[in-house]
């Protein structure tokens, strides 16, 4: 469902807007609905991966060979911790 919605923009901002639209070969209604869908949709890709202040600080501290097993090394810690 499309409804109207009615901006209030400086005069300049929407001349700039028409040329960049009409440069582009989309429509101005086209261009505002592909600018909010994209940071409304990055706002909502940003709640859901939230990385606390601490892990950010320790991202980075410990360099690991590419061929790391997280798994195995899991396992191992687990079963020595519960022998």
């Amino acid at each position: 469902m499309e409804t109207k919605l009615t901006l209030r923009l400086n005069d300049s901002v929407i001349e700039r807007a028409k040329i960049y639209a009409r440069s582009h070969r989309i429509s101005l209604s086209k261009m505002i609905e592909s600018y909010l869908d994209s940071i409304t949709k990055q706002k909502e890709v940003e709640k859901r991966i939230s990385i606390t202040p601490l892990v950010e600080s320790l991202s980075g501290v410990i360099e690991l060979p590419a061929d790391f097993d997280f798994k195995r090394e899991y396992r191992d810690y687990l079963e020595e911790k519960y022998k």
